[in-house]
């Protein structure tokens, strides 16, 4: 089985989070090739996903091994499940919900910390908790400033739930729709809304004084 990538920022994008239906086509033809015993094309769908997987749960851990490790275990996981996959969903969001679930499994048993990028927040315009005036900020007065932000921007994720850091993650980060991520969590699109705007609303307070 092909290794998960390595990752050298603080937070991790995959290059391309929309998956057209050519592509849903060759999974559904690759997933019943796995089905049938040939495990060349597994590999495929390894090789496919792996470094849009890696980045979710790299943005959930925080830690390149952990990471690496949960990433591994999600695609053997997938694999020994696959016998059950019927199609109902795409193999994408299949494959996604068991990474997310295998990663909040670990974030629960370990209750490891969460760290952002504040350069990352800016290129990716989380205007929405205003997080881009961190970002802009803490490049005028590194590192004193910026040490200091990314403690309190560390210490307000920590105190959001999984499940409401699971969503910020995946739709701040990941770039997915509300319905992408309804799918994964197992939730209605109402809720991950609800909890978006929530997690917003922690975030907003806890960094009021940042964002004056």
């Amino acid at each position: 089985m092909a290794d998960a990538p390595t990752a050298s920022s603080t937070v991790v994008t995959s290059h391309d989070h929309t998956t057209a239906p050519s592509a849903v086509g060759d999974d559904a033809l690759l997933v019943k090739r796995v089905q049938s015993g040939e495990m060349a094309a597994f590999d495929q769908l390894i090789v496919k996903y792996r470094e849009r997987l890696f980045s979710v749960v790299y943005n959930l851990t925080s830690n390149r091994d952990d990471a690496n490790d949960l990433t591994q275990e999600a695609f053997i996981r997938a694999f020994r499940s696959i016998s059950k996959f019927k199609g109902n969903s795409s193999f994408f969001t299949w494959l996604y919900r068991i990474a997310v679930n295998t990663t909040i499994t670990h974030l629960k048993r370990n209750r490891k910390r969460r760290f952002f990028s504040f350069e990352q927040m800016d290129e990716e315009g989380s205007s929405n908790v205003k997080l881009e005036s961190l970002a802009s900020r803490a490049k005028t007065d590194k590192p004193t400033y910026m040490r200091e932000l990314q403690e309190k921007l560390n210490d307000a994720l920590q105190k959001l739930s999984v499940k409401h850091r699971t969503v910020v993650v995946l739709y701040e980060i990941e770039g997915l729709s509300h319905q992408e991520i309804a799918e994964i969590t197992k939730t209605s699109e109402g809720t991950v809304r609800s909890r978006l705007h929530y997690a917003k609303q922690q975030l907003r307070e806890t960094l009021k004084d940042y964002l004056e």
